[in-house]
This record gives C-alpha cells, structure tokens and sequence, in this order.
C-alpha cells in the first residue's frame, strides 16, 4: 500500500469524518454518521482504495 492522499486531502478527510462521527453521537443526523469513519480512517493511514481504482493520487511523493 503506497500513500495516495496527500497532506491537505488527509486533514480535510480526518476533520469530515470527525464531524460526522459526532454528528452521530450526538444523534443529530443518525446512524448515517458512522459513515464518517471511512474518511477518518483513509485520512489517518494516508490510503485510499477508490484512488487506487481511479488511478489518482494527491501525495506529492514520487512513486519509485
């Protein structure tokens, strides 16, 4: 597994799941919330299947 999301894209990632993930515990929008623990955790470990699928990549790190 090679880093494929950059530093911006990992922080915005990190920060939507931490709303959502609160939003739903706090029972404001529901169950759906849990759905926040996807980009949480492609945020922490800096991979993300769909870009490997789609042939993106935002890390600004060279592929050997």
């Amino acid at each position: 597994m090679k880093a494929n999301a950059g530093t911006i894209d990992r922080a915005l990632r990190v920060i939507a799941g931490l709303v959502l993930v609160g939003l739903a515990v706090s029972g404001t929008i529901g169950m759906w919330g849990w759905i926040g623990v996807v980009p949480l955790v492609t945020g922490l470990i800096g991979f993300c299947p769909a870009y490997t699928i789609l042939g993106i990549s935002t890390c600004s790190m060279k592929n050997s």
